[in-house]
């Protein structure tokens, strides 16, 4: 059990298109009547249109990293115009001025993001004085209410989008290591980095996706309510070093800074973060920002800022994204559904490589075992369809494939013992004349989901013998044996003798049996006989009916058994053998 504490953030969050024109509503919302609206010319024209008479002052010089002297001068214009509250229009200099005005003022914000910052939704606040930046954390600095515009992000620069696309996943990636990280933040972190990390290449070559910004914005406000959750890390600390004591540029340092955190933090994905940096237009190095190795003598972290400096990447995983889309994209000229098999099959082998840090050898052993089942696969026995039924992969398929008709009988795996074309049989005959066993009278009934007898249809029936073998396992045996084919009646009835089923191991004396050896796994399947049953124009049901209270019911090796196929065979009152009466209900075709 893991327990953790979470505290949800209380931000009111208007998401959408065209959303800026909610604005004067929301700051009435807030209570708001004489409204300073903090941001560039740039950035605020739409939104004064907007507040029309509840706009009450202006302040369009936010600068970055939150100078105290600017926070000042902003103070001076909400106490001259009588300011109620404020709104900030902008990137992360505007939303810092807002909140360091509330810090003082204990005035509600509306905060309107144009940038991918995210700080918008934490009650976090970075100040700069005298070349030093400091950080805290109040709830008094967190705003009210964050309204995003998608369509405000659209004329965002590429370069800027970048930069702040990667300080938003920057925010993400630290909530991943934060020594308070719970259960939510690593459900909201890993969403976020899969909006930014998809998001930021397709705005790369298409500023104009609207799709694109839509998930980027998505991205800042998940990575955003992540940095609000937990304590500020590395990442943070040596950003507002560099920012506050040498005026570097804020989305840009982090967008450099952090991949390098992430391989010094020995996060698996610091290779997927380099190649993605790489990619997009933005500075690839803090000497690109002006920093010096001369600069940071002294300073924490010294081998990790120098790194950055020289553009040297650490010792990290290789990002292989570029290999598999490589692959992926190979598949473009193939019809769409063989397409869509292939890219996903590629898209999780190669995750499932990565994520388990494939080794040459285990890659060998691997190809080595499916050769192994090639071998010994024949026309009578079938490996790898022993190697789907063990993994559980067949009965998935079988699921899949069958439950959409909830009204029938259930369906189970076909097995790798059915043989096409078995003899048409008469009905009444004994499958089992001259074996052991104890004997089992068969009363059928095949009907449709109304409860109709359906007449003609053919059903197959195989089964294992007294002592667990099929007769294709046995070379001495001649012909068929406990396997037929019949014809239902005008009923829908179907009569035969047998014997009763026993438990049986699969084969296991190749590689599905080494496996099981290895995993310490019986092979064995609970007692049952097979039935396929068929017409034209019915869904044909392929199944299986379990022996109530037969072995391994509860662990059938190839996970076989439903509740709803197992089955009395009720011994008859002579004690002379056993009965089994059922009735199969298969679907129409286009149910």
């Amino acid at each position: 059990m893991t327990s953790f504490t979470y505290a949800a953030n209380p931000v009111r969050v208007i998401f959408g298109r065209g959303t800026i024109g909610a604005l004067g509503d929301e700051a009435r919302r807030l209570g708001m009547n004489r409204v300073l609206l903090v941001g560039t010319p740039r950035h605020a024209g739409q939104a004064e249109d907007v507040l029309g008479p509840l706009l009450a002052a202006r302040f369009e010089n936010p600068a970055m990293h939150t100078p105290v002297d600017v926070t000042e001068r902003a103070l001076k214009v909400v106490a001259e115009h009588d300011v109620d509250g404020i709104v900030a229009v902008g990137g992360g200099s505007a939303t810092g001025l807002s909140k360091a005005i509330a810090l003082h003022t204990d005035l509600p914000q509306l905060v309107v993001p144009t940038t991918y910052a995210g700080s918008e939704l934490t009650a976090v606040l970075g100040q700069t004085a005298d070349g030093r930046k400091t950080t805290q954390k109040t709830p008094k600095v967190r705003p009210e209410a964050v309204l995003y515009d998608v369509d405000l992000t659209l004329g965002l620069p590429v370069p800027l989008s970048a930069a702040s696309g990667l300080n938003a996943l920057a925010h993400a990636v630290e909530a991943r290591y934060a020594p308070d990280a719970n259960p939510i933040t690593d459900l909201l972190a890993s969403e976020a980095t899969k909006l930014l990390t998809s998001a930021l290449p397709r705005i790369a070559r298409n500023p104009s996706d609207v799709d694109a910004r839509t998930d980027a914005l998505r991205g800042a406000y998940l990575a955003g309510t992540c940095l609000d959750a937990v304590r500020m890390g590395l990442h943070h600390r040596l950003c507002h070093l560099l920012g506050g004591k040498f005026g570097l540029p804020h989305a840009e340092t982090h967008a450099v800074l952090l991949p390098y955190v992430m391989a010094h933090q020995g996060l698996d994905d610091a290779g997927d973060v380099f190649a993605l940096a790489e990619s997009l237009p933005i500075p690839h190095s803090l000497a690109e920002l002006g920093l010096t190795e001369a600069d940071i003598e002294g300073e924490p972290e010294a081998d990790l800022l120098r790194q950055a400096i020289t553009g040297t990447h650490p010792a990290a995983r290789p990002s292989l994204k570029a290999l598999t889309k490589q692959v992926v994209d190979s598949f473009a000229a193939a019809p769409d559904r063989v397409r869509t098999l292939l890219t996903d099959l590629v898209e999780t082998l190669h995750a499932y490589a990565i994520r388990t840090d494939l080794t040459q050898d285990e890659w060998e052993y691997a190809i080595g075992f499916l050769t192994r089942a090639g071998h010994i696969t024949t026309d009578t026995r079938q490996e790898f369809i022993l190697l789907s039924d063990t993994l559980g992969v067949s009965s998935v398929v079988d699921v899949l494939t069958n439950s959409r008709t909830p009204d029938t009988t259930p369906s189970a795996v076909l097995g790798p013992f059915y043989v096409d074309g078995p003899p048409e049989t008469p009905q009444g005959a004994n499958l089992a004349e001259g074996l052991p066993g104890t004997p089992l009278w068969t009363d059928i009934r095949v009907t449709d989901t109304e409860d109709q007898p359906v007449a003609d249809a053919i059903v197959d029936v195989w089964q294992s013998n007294e002592d667990g073998f099929y007769d294709v396992q046995l070379p001495d045996v001649d012909g068929p044996v406990l396997r037929a084919r019949f014809r239902t009646d005008q009923e829908g009835r179907l009569r035969f003798r047998t014997i009763v089923p026993s438990a049986y191991p699969i084969p296991a004396d190749g590689p599905v049996g080494q496996l099981l050896d290895a995993v310490g796994r019986h092979p064995y399947r609970a007692p049952h006989v097979h039935f396929m049953i068929a017409k034209p124009g019915y869904r044909t049901l392929i199944t299986q009916l379990f022996v109530a209270g037969g072995e391994y019911l509860d662990s059938d090796t190839v996970f076989g058994v439903k509740d709803g196929l197992i089955v009395d065979f009720a011994e008859l009152p002579d004690g002379t053998g056993r009965r089994l009466d059922f009735t199969f209900r298969i679907s129409g075709s286009s149910e």
